[in-house]
């Protein structure tokens, strides 16, 4: 759909399933990473909670509705060019679930949780206890993860207004407005 000539429409993009596992997982990674100390128990439940969402999602991804299935938002190299050219022409096509770059972040974050989830355990078995090179890449991947989460983050309000939707409204919601 080109933006230029729409009139404002509403749509149900987002069931519940995965507006809950969306701020659940924000409030998970929050927390560990700015209010429980690492090395603490909730951490390390906080981090499996984490871990659990992502692969939940993972199979919401091919049984859930519409917008929440893979098939519906996966970033193959056509749809990722197609958008793209899209945008750098000034006539970014609207998506109603994921745009392709969109896609392409969520799965890089839910890599990043994954890969978290595993150097956390890890570190609590005992052939890995006080690896260095586990404990580095387990912070270096937290980094990364919070980098892409603020990107992930602009890139919402951004989009939202170059595709003149309401996406952070419809995270909440699950309707996605444009306007």
């Amino acid at each position: 759909m080109n933006l230029s000539a729409s009139p404002a429409t509403a749509r149900p993009v987002w069931d519940r399933f995965v507006r809950v596992f969306h701020w659940t997982l924000v409030s998970c990674v929050l927390l560990n990473s700015f209010v429980v100390d690492d090395g603490e128990n909730l951490h390390q439940w906080l981090g499996y909670l984490a871990s659990a969402l992502v692969v939940t999602r993972i199979v919401w991804g091919f049984i859930g509705s519409k917008h929440a299935r893979f098939a519906d938002f996966f970033p193959t190299p056509g749809r990722l060019m197609r958008h793209l050219r899209g945008m750098l022409s000034g006539q970014p096509e609207m998506h109603w679930g994921h745009n392709p770059l969109g896609a392409v972040m969520m799965l890089v974050l839910m890599a990043l949780v994954l890969t978290l989830g595993v150097t956390g355990w890890m570190q609590s078995l005992d052939a890995f206890w006080g690896e260095e090179w586990l404990q580095d890449l387990h912070e270096q991947a937290g980094d990364l993860l919070l980098l892409s989460a603020g990107l992930h983050g602009a890139a919402a309000i951004v989009m939202g207004r170059l595709e003149r939707t309401r996406l952070v409204k419809a995270m909440v919601t699950g309707i996605k407005e444009t306007y």
